[in-house]
C-alpha cells in the first residue's frame, strides 16, 4: 500500500494564486462582457517584453547549440562561470561574496522552498505576517507545523506581525528561533527594512545561532539609496544569512526562469550531536542531486542583464513599472485610503474601505471594475483589511485601472 505525505492534507483550501485564478475563471465564464475588459493586477507577473540584449544573447546561444563545434550538453549544476562571475561583479562587488557561493537555479520561489531540504526536523521557524505564501506552505509540506487554526495560522510557526504601526517590519522576537524568513523589499506590502533594522536582525541571528533566509527578489526596484539591497551589506550577515534573488522581476524572466541563491561558506548549522557544519556543501550536494542546472540559453540571457545595453534596458523597464506604482498610489491616496509601498517596490498595499474585507474587496473589484487585485488575507491573518495592486502592467492599462478604481470607490 502506497502511503501519502499527510502534511499536504494540512494545507488550507489552495495556494493563494490558484484560488484567484479559479475565481477569475468562474467570473469570465459567466460574464463574457466583463471578461473582455478584464485587467490583471493580481499575480506579480511582468507584462513587458524581454530586454533586447537578453533576447539577442539567447538567440546567439541557441545558434551555438545548432553547431557541433559549439554545442553544449549538460552544464554545471551550480551555474556557468560566466553568469556566476557576472552576478558577483555586478551585485556583490565589495561584499566579500565569491562566485562559487552563488548557485544558479530556475526560480527563487523554487529555492525558498527547496532550501528546507538541508535543514532538519524540529527547527523553530519564524515567518512574517503577512507573508509570501510559499514560505508557509513549504514548511507545512515538510512537516514543520501542526494543523492550522480558523485564522489559517499553523501550530508550530512563530508569526511576526507586520503592521502599519511597525511600518511592516517585524519586531525582533524575544524567544529563540532557528530560521527566520525576511523579504525586503517586501512582498506583499512593498515595505523596505532600514539598515538599522537589518543590523538588529543580524545581531539577533548571531546571538541566537539562527539563520536568516533573506528573499531579495525585488532589490532592483529600490529607489532610496539608504536602503540596503543585500543582507550582506550588513556586517556579520555572511555568518548567518542565505540570500535569494531572481531575474524574474528585473529582467522579465517570469516565463524564462532564472534565479540564484547565495550561500556563504561561513554559514553553519548544527547536527544532532551539536557539532557545526557549513551549509554551503550541503546545498551544493542538494543542487547537484536534484537539479540539472538552468538551460544554457537562459543563462546567457541572464548574463546579458549585466551588459551595458542590458542595464539600460532593465533600467527603463523598472522606471516604467515604478511610474505605474506612483500612479496607483496617488489614485488610492486621493480616495482617502491608507496606502503603503509602491516607492521602493512594484507593489502598492492598500487598506480596504470601511466595511469591506479583503476577499470582499477582491470580488468587488473583479465584478464591478473588472480588475484583478490580490486580497491581503491571502498572505496571512495580518493581511486582512488590505489588498495588493501590482504595478506590473502597461501604462495604458494602469491608467485605465486608476480610472476604474476612482469610479468604483470614489
Amino acid at each position: 500500500m502506497a502511503t501519502i505525505n499527510d502534511n499536504y492534507l494540512k494545507l488550507k483550501a489552495g495556494y493563494l494564486f490558484p484560488e484567484i485564478a479559479r475565481r477569475v475563471k468562474a467570473f469570465t465564464e459567466s460574464n463574457p462582457e466583463g471578461a473582455a475588459k478584464l485587467i490583471r493586477c493580481g499575480i506579480g507577473d511582468v507584462t513587458e517584453p524581454l530586454p533586447e540584449a537578453c533576447r539577442q544573447a539567447m538567440h546567439d546561444a541557441v545558434d551555438e547549440l545548432g553547431d557541433s563545434s559549439t554545442f553544449r550538453g549538460y552544464g554545471p549544476e551550480q551555474g556557468y562561470d560566466f553568469l556566476r562571475d557576472a552576478i558577483v561583479e555586478n551585485q556583490y562587488a565589495g561584499l566579500g561574496i565569491s562566485a562559487d557561493e552563488v548557485f544558479v537555479s530556475d526560480g527563487s520561489k523554487c529555492d525558498t522552498g527547496n532550501i528546507l531540504d538541508i535543514f532538519g526536523k524540529g527547527n523553530k521557524i519564524a515567518i512574517t505576517d503577512p507573508v509570501y505564501p510559499v514560505y508557509v506552505d513549504t514548511n507545512v509540506m515538510v512537516g514543520n507545523t501542526g494543523e492550522a487554526d480558523e485564522s489559517g495560522a499553523y501550530e508550530g510557526l512563530v508569526y511576526l506581525p507586520c503592521t502599519a504601526e511597525n511600518n511592516f517590519v517585524p519586531t525582533i522576537p524575544e524567544e529563540d528561533v532557528d530560521l527566520v524568513y525576511l523579504c525586503y523589499p517586501n512582498n506583499p506590502t512593498g515595505a523596505t527594512a532600514t539598515r538599522q533594522q537589518l543590523e538588529e536582525w543580524v545581531a539577533y541571528a548571531k546571538e541566537r545561532n539562527a539563520i536568516i533566509l533573506y528573499d531579495a527578489a525585488y532589490e532592483a526596484f529600490v529607489q532610496d539609496e539608504s536602503v540596503p539591497k543585500s543582507i550582506y551589506e550588513i556586517e556579520g550577515a555572511k555568518d548567518c544569512a542565505i540570500e535569494f534573488r531572481s531575474f524574474s522581476k528585473n529582467g522579465g524572466f517570469t516565463g524564462v526562469r532564472c534565479a540564484y541563491t547565495v550561500v556563504p561558506k561561513s554559514v553553519t548549522g548544527t547536527d544532532g550531536k551539536g557539532e557545526k557544519h557549513p551549509l554551503h556543501p550541503l546545498w551544493s550536494r542538494r543542487h547537484s542531486t536534484k537539479f540539472n542546472g538552468a538551460s544554457y540559453p537562459v543563462q546567457r540571457g541572464a548574463a546579458a542583464v549585466f551588459s551595458p545595453e542590458g542595464k539600460a534596458q532593465v533600467g527603463a523597464l523598472i522606471k516604467g513599472y515604478m511610474e505605474n506604482a506612483a500612479l496607483l498610489r496617488e489614485t488610492c491616496e486621493k480616495l482617502g485610503l491608507p496606502v503603503y509601498g509602491g516607492e521602493n517596490a512594484p507593489y502598492v498595499w492598500v487598506g480596504c474601505p470601511d466595511g469591506i474585507d479583503s476577499w470582499g474587496m477582491f470580488d468587488r473589484m473583479l465584478e464591478k471594475a473588472n480588475v484583478v487585485i490580490t486580497p491581503g488575507s491571502g498572505f496571512g491573518a495580518a493581511g486582512e483589511g488590505y489588498f495588493r495592486i501590482s504595478a506590473f502592467n502597461s501604462r495604458e492599462n494602469v491608467e485605465e485601472v486608476c480610472r476604474r478604481i476612482t469610479e468604483n470607490l470614489g
